[in-house]
């Protein structure tokens, strides 16, 4: 009998061929790449094919092209009540559409919805981002949010995390409506104890390179290591300003001080997300007339109203004379460069949803 050579042909659910690929690591682009897909996950890439050594229930000739890896929105909302619950839910094909497949979802007041999403878009059932939540922030015992969790005391902090982790949240987000210092830090503590990520805003009457020691993982918005970088802290700190001390923060901003402390945080592996783009979008918010934006027509009118209420905040500023968020945003891009080059993590993240004026899914 006269022998015969035989490859199996391999099965596929989906393959992309006559693609660029956006090689992000080597900062190249891979000209005619084809990549193998099975249960959504890619099991192979290779520059040529052979169409006669694979079947695949879906082909996609990418000529002309380009295949970059999901981005990621690390700090995004979904918030506003359950009136605003499907508002919310029509959000997120936008991340989608501008190729954001995966988003941090900074805390809310509609959890069981978010953590409904986030079970449906891992099974397949709805199209989405993978989605990381916090579930409900935690706040002092007047909250600056709805459906954050009050913290009063340390009995009030355990309940709090069981409470959180009885949700199965991916994170422990903290704010500082009026959160107290010694419960901050207690709270950063009690998370390092159940190997819990901890991030979020720190109450300004907090030390940011104490939080840091104790297991801060991670700080949303850059008010928290400005502080750190000014010699007078401490004295801003004692005259309880609150945010008030911001500006005076800016104004005394030390960069051999901040070269030290973003030494620290890149040795403690200790993140950052920034949120530039909403720090700009509400700097010019009485100058920019955002009624032609295109995506405005995707946002519900429910969360349009709630835009009302950033844009009455800055004409009240701006009444009182403050610069403050103009300074901010000045300052925050001349840390950024420094701190990337001291090794700390940047995770690029736009605040998005209810409540923040024109700041939109997708695009910001």
């Amino acid at each position: 009998m006269a022998s015969c050579n035989y490859k199996e042909t391999e099965a596929y659910d989906l393959v992309i061929y006559n693609a660029q690929i956006i090689d992000v690591e080597n900062e190249s682009v891979r000209e005619g790449q084809s990549i193998f897909i099975n249960d959504g996950e890619i099991v192979e890439v290779r520059k040529s094919i052979d169409k006669e050594q694979f079947i695949a229930d879906r082909l996609i000739d990418a000529n002309g092209k380009f295949v970059m890896p999901g981005l990621w929105d690390n700090h995004v909302h979904f918030r506003g009540g359950d009136t605003l619950v499907e508002e919310n839910k029509d959000l997120l094909p936008l991340f989608l559409a501008y190729g954001i497949t995966t988003v941090k979802d900074a805390g809310g007041d509609i959890t069981p919805s978010v953590m409904e999403w986030k079970d449906q878009i891992a099974n397949g059932d709805l199209d989405g981002p993978r989605i990381f939540s916090s579930g409900p922030k935690l706040d002092g015992d007047k909250p600056a949010w709805p459906g954050s969790i009050k913290v009063s005391d340390s009995s009030d902090i355990v309940a709090a995390l069981d409470s959180l982790e009885e949700l199965d949240v991916d994170y422990v987000k903290t704010y500082d409506g009026n959160l107290s210092a010694e419960n901050y830090y207690k709270i950063i503590e009690e998370t390092e104890k159940r190997e819990l990520k901890v991030t979020g805003h720190m109450p300004m009457s907090a030390d940011f390179l104490k939080a840091i020691s104790l297991g801060l993982d991670g700080a949303e918005h850059m008010y928290y290591p400005l502080k750190a970088c000014s010699p007078v802290a401490d004295s801003l700190a004692e005259l309880d300003l609150g945010y008030g001390m911001i500006e005076p923060l800016i104004d005394t901003y030390d960069p051999e001080l901040a070269a030290e402390v973003f030494a620290k945080m890149s040795e403690e592996n200790v993140y950052v997300t920034p949120t530039l783009y909403i720090g700009e979008t509400l700097s010019e918010l009485l100058d920019v007339d955002h009624q032609q934006d295109s995506l405005l027509n995707y946002i519900g009118s429910g969360i349009q109203q709630t835009y009302q209420g950033r844009i009455e905040g800055a004409k009240r500023a701006k009444a009182s004379g403050s610069k403050m968020r103009e300074k901010m945003e000045e300052i925050s891009a001349r840390m950024i460069e420094p701190m990337q080059n001291a090794g700390v993590s940047l995770l690029a993240g736009s605040d998005c949803g209810a409540f923040n004026s024109y700041v939109y899914p997708g695009e910001s």
